[in-house]
């Protein structure tokens, strides 16, 4: 054996062993799942990085070129060399682009310890070459089938000694050499040139049918001639009764030595759709975000007394769903949408009750006095990491369950680095550049292709998460007209920060973009102007008082540009319920108007507010008193009050057996403006108390796998790795009784004193056996410092720090080989 084979790694491990410290830290950085909990040694590295769970986050992340040439190496023979997988994504003509990106794809896979070996011996791991490698019930990406060996594993001696004779090749003294011959021949080229042109026309019609897959075909018991004459050269190999297969080799001749139909080594270009003013980007993108300001404004002002019932299950109902869309004048996937949005900020959430329902938290309250753009910035980094995953909502889990808003299996851990990913393509343009979103999925999907297809035909989730991101960053004003607005960038972090700033993490971001966002937003205005048809235009946002007060004096018509309010007697009617009196709504419209009151306005005020009262409701089960006996005469004649059942009591009283609420909905329904009082007498003032949840934090982000290490982290995982490693493969010396495998050195206690006194002289380390106090055994390297009291104190090159080992929990003592 040549010195180069003989220094060729056997194992992972080995090839684990050989690598820098830089190296070991970044397959520990690549595959995050390995370092929790740290491994003991290279051995347990390398079996960590080599279990199923491991390789297939590993695969998940590769990019398709990735995936490609691990496929390939999957169907090459283990080991492989790199011309032959080179070959495998290249073909016979050679591929320039192949050639110039497979040495750094090759060098990738190496990092992350999917494949080990030198350039001559390259493999790849056992498990993921059982994930990749092709089979009847898991078919490869590459189309290709079986290998002449696996397929006729199962055919007759006879059989296969017929099939080289008929193929041209001479007979061989048994199977395994004329498998190999067969194999030979298939492989190569000038051979199968040569076999092939012999071939009937419909014979090479099959083959091309078969070729880029699926490689498996149906015969019937007597084949056709064309069939036939495949079966008895090898061509085609039976598989099952009435089934045949293409071999491996034959497929990749026919192929020209490709194992894909389109090798992808370069990912897609991402190509500019429209180029805006960047000035009117960001324009678009304000308003934008304005607007979802107010739509989670008046989503939680519509749940400001209780929202709706929290289901059995958890979420939302479809019925209040729906109810909710409405009010938002939304359709129901958008109002989803900013329902998940406004629980994600934590400013929505259960209030945790008997009957328990869905109320804005206190932070909403908060979130409320805060300037416009810090109101927005809060919405839109709970956005960027959320988890859950509003474009769900309406479909089923694997369970076949219904998925509800704000109820569980909505977080998918994928959604903020899909997030992240789109908007980073989107920073990649200038300034006022928005790519077309088709050419956004195709580079995402190059990135992180799909292994196996869904089974129930929908588009993968990574394709779907995108889309939604492209949609919902548009609602949220964080891209104006399809490209990043200047305070997208800066929430994503793509924007140059001031220098007096720290860098830090997503708040530092956030503040950035809000800092770029609110030079942008209108200002609020503190006047309305009033019309003659009952209406007043509000010409842009409004400050919040005056907002709050109109929206209790009037009711919202329509909403865009500007607001249009109209004013009737109930509206008119709910102003006096709450406190306010005719001459305090006068002095408020004088006060706020940029045009005259108009009569018609001040009427209704004064018709509304002279009624108002004058009837007066208690409890009786509940009674109408008034000082007109007229008014009561009018109302018990009236039909439409028969459904109240009302009884005078006294000239001036009526009683009725239902309650004061619905008295007085019934009387206000038949055109009368009641009051309600006390039982003192007095008039109630009724408004509407703001119904809030307990202190709740927003929901925490479900993370994809374990988080990545920092460097801090990863310099220790590698220092206890390799201190590990040194305890677990430092050779003993000899002469002397060796233990076996995995245990304790022994020695007397005598041996052993003596044994660490002269380490401590000499300064040479030592391995020892110990056990603790639990009765767990293991074997250190420790370089002894001193030895008095019963108590060595040593370097554990295996904890990498010093440490105390009471003697008679050591079992022995061995000195560690020169080498």
């Amino acid at each position: 054996m040549s010195p180069e084979a003989s220094s060729a790694p056997r194992s992972l491990a080995e090839a684990l062993r050989s690598r820098d410290d830089a190296s070991l830290a970044a397959l520990l950085r690549d595959r995050p799942d390995l370092v929790a909990p740290v491994p003991t040694d290279l051995t347990q590295l390398a079996t960590r990085a080599g279990t199923r769970a491991s390789v297939l986050r590993a695969l998940e992340h590769l990019d398709r070129f990735a995936l490609q040439t691990a496929q390939a190496l999957a169907v090459a023979p283990d080991p492989a060399t790199y011309d032959t997988l080179h070959g495998l994504l290249a073909g016979d003509d050679g591929d320039p682009a192949v050639t110039e990106a497979l040495p750094a794809t090759v060098a990738a896979l190496r990092r992350q310890a999917l494949i080990w070996g030198d350039d001559d011996r390259l493999h790849l791991v056992r498990t993921a070459r059982e994930l990749l490698a092709p089979s009847a019930q898991h078919p490869s990406p590459t189309g290709l089938g079986p290998t002449v060996r696996e397929a006729t594993s199962g055919m007759s001696p006879g059989r296969v000694q017929q099939i080289v004779n008929t193929a041209g090749l001479p007979s061989t003294h048994d199977p395994v050499s004329a498998v190999a011959a067969l194999t030979g021949l298939f492989a190569d080229r000038k051979r199968m040139d040569a076999l092939l042109a012999g071939a009937p026309e419909a014979a090479r019609e099959v083959l091309s049918r078969l070729m880029w897959g699926p490689p498996y075909g149906q015969v019937t018991a007597d084949p056709a001639v064309h069939l036939r004459w495949l079966l008895d050269r090898g061509l085609l190999l039976p598989t099952a009764p009435g089934t045949v297969v293409l071999p491996r080799e034959v497929a990749l001749h026919l192929r020209g030595g490709r194992a894909h139909r389109v090798p992808e080594p370069v990912p897609p270009a991402v190509e500019p759709s429209v180029a805006h003013d960047p000035r009117i980007v960001d324009a678009t993108a304000a308003g934008q975000a304005y607007t979802a300001l107010a739509t989670v404004e008046e989503l939680l002002k519509h749940w400001d007394q209780g929202g709706p019932a929290v289901l059995r299950a958890g979420g939302l109902s479809v019925r209040d769903l729906k109810r909710t869309a409405v009010a938002l004048d939304a359709p129901e996937p958008l109002a989803a949408f900013w329902i998940e949005l406004a629980y994600a900020a934590g400013l929505l959430a259960s209030d945790g009750a008997a009957d328990e329902r869905y109320a804005p938290t206190p932070a909403y309250d908060t979130w409320l006095e805060r300037p416009v753009a810090e109101r927005w910035g809060r919405l839109a980094a709970a956005w960027l990491a959320a988890t859950r995953t509003a474009g769900l909502i309406g479909g089923r889990d694997i369970k076949d369950r219904a998925l509800s808003a704000l109820g569980p299996g909505l977080d998918r851990s994928a959604a903020p680095e899909v997030r992240h990913r789109v908007l980073t393509l989107l920073a990649d343009f200038p300034a006022g550049v928005a790519p077309a979103p088709e050419a956004v999925l195709t580079r995402l999907s190059w990135e992180r292709p799909v292994r196996a297809p869904q089974r129930d035909g929908t588009e993968d989730l990574r394709v779907r998460l995108a889309r939604w991101t492209l949609s919902e960053a548009e609602l949220l004003g964080v891209t104006g007209r399809g490209a990043l607005s200047s305070h997208g960038r800066a929430l994503l972090g793509a924007a140059p920060e001031p220098d007096d700033t720290p860098l830090s993490s997503a708040e530092q971001h956030t503040a950035i973009a809000v800092g770029l966002l609110a030079p942008l937003l209108p200002e609020p205005l503190d006047h309305v102007l009033l019309q003659a048809d009952l209406t007043a235009v509000a010409p842009g946002p409004l400050l919040r008082p005056l907002a709050e007060m109109l929206g209790v004096l009037a009711d919202v018509e329509s909403k865009g540009g500007a607001t249009v309010y109209r004013f009737t007697p109930a509206s008119v009617r709910r102003a006096l319920d709450a406190g306010q009196t005719a001459a305090d709504l006068h002095a408020f419209l004088a006060q706020h108007s940029r045009t005259p009151v108009p009569q018609p306005l001040t009427y209704l005020i004064d018709d509304v507010a002279r009624r108002h009262g004058h009837l007066r409701v208690g409890v009786a089960s509940s009674y109408v008193r008034c000082d007109d006996d007229s008014v009561l005469n009018e109302i018990i004649a009236d039909k439409r009050a028969a459904a109240l059942r009302l009884r005078r009591l006294a000239p001036t009283v009526l009683a009725a057996p239902c309650d004061p609420a619905t008295l007085l909905e019934g009387l206000r329904s038949l055109g009368y403006a009641p009051a309600a009082e006390s039982a003192q007498g007095d008039v109630l003032i009724t408004r509407a108390d703001a119904h809030r949840t307990p202190p709740r934090t927003a929901p925490e982000p479900v993370p994809e796998g374990p988080p990545a290490p920092d460097s801090v982290l990863l310099t220790a995982a590698v220092r206890a790795i390799r201190a590990g490693d040194l305890a677990a493969t430092t050779p003993l010396k000899a002469p002397g009784p060796q233990p076996a495998g995995g245990e304790l050195p022994r020695t007397s206690p005598a041996d052993t004193l003596a044994t660490l006194q002269a380490a401590v002289m000499t300064g040479e380390a030592v391995w020892i056996g110990y056990v603790n106090a639990d009765g767990a055994a293991s074997q250190r390297v420790v370089a002894p410092i001193r030895v008095e009291g019963g108590f060595v104190t040593a370097y554990d090159h295996t904890a990498d720090e010093v440490r105390t080992y009471p003697l008679h929990r050591i079992t022995g003592v061995a000195e560690l080989a020169e080498d």
